[in-house]
């Protein structure tokens, strides 16, 4: 599988990375990929960018150093409904919006609290992306969230740096097992994430490509090698929700 795009990746915009956009794309055109997603962080998370931010992304050319940028947000989800922390009004300037759990923003309760909350996301219309649902931050039921994404046409993202050995995140390995057989059970695509938090980490799936040879996960349910069909999930998201 050739890696053609990668669209959880953050500039120093959010507070705690360390490239700027310009040096992201031209790593991401060296490793030769189509696509890159740039999706910093919103507000509860400290020292990121404001919401003026996002609303000014379309000054960004969208296409830089042969890369097709889609730029959008990290959006936190903040309650046990669902709830996220960038005001609607901000959707319509976002090319992608991918929304999860930190515990910087969010309180873990029951397992089936968190499990609503995450669910919620999911169906609220505007996601696209759930970043690292099985990083550990809260206790969760995967099955109800795979059935609710191939549902409502979201992904669940399996992320590289929430199994970097550095990370200690003790559960990360055996969730994003159960995440990935879910998957491959109900032909339920996934989209690889590597959370890059500098240009060098851009497409770096080293922690996650065991898993994928584990659970023998299909590579047509694998979405990074496929940007057209990325790219009509999002453009079929945009066409059935209102702003």
């Amino acid at each position: 599988m050739k890696i053609l795009l990668d669209v959880h990746t953050h500039t120093v915009a959010s507070g705690h990375a360390f490239s700027t956009l310009q040096e992201m794309v031209r790593t991401a055109a060296d490793k030769g990929l189509q696509i890159l997603g740039i999706t910093e962080h919103t507000g509860g998370i400290p020292g990121t960018c404001s919401p003026i931010y996002f609303r000014n992304l379309p000054v960004v050319p969208r296409l830089m150093y042969g890369v097709e940028l889609l730029l959008g947000a990290e959006i936190n989800i903040v309650d046990y409904e669902g709830s996220l922390d960038l005001e609607e009004e901000y959707f319509k300037f976002l090319d992608i919006r991918i929304a999860g759990l930190h515990s910087l923003c969010y309180r873990p309760g029951t397992v089936e609290q968190n499990t609503l909350a995450v669910e919620g996301a999911i169906r609220n219309g505007h996601i696209d992306i759930i970043s690292h649902p099985g990083d550990g931050t809260a206790d969760l039921f995967f099955e109800p969230l795979v059935l609710a994404a191939k549902e409502n046409g979201v992904l669940l993202e399996i992320n590289n740096s929430s199994l970097n050995p550095y990370r200690h995140k003790e559960k990360a390995r055996e969730n994003n097992l159960e995440i990935l057989r879910l998957c491959k059970h109900y032909e339920q695509p996934v989209i690889l994430g590597s959370d890059a938090h500098i240009s060098f980490s851009i497409a770096d799936y080293r922690w996650l490509y065991p898993l994928l040879v584990e659970t023998e996960f299909p590579e047509e349910l694998i979405l990074n090698d496929k940007p057209d069909v990325f790219k009509a999930r999002l453009r079929r998201n945009r066409e059935e929700m209102v702003v």
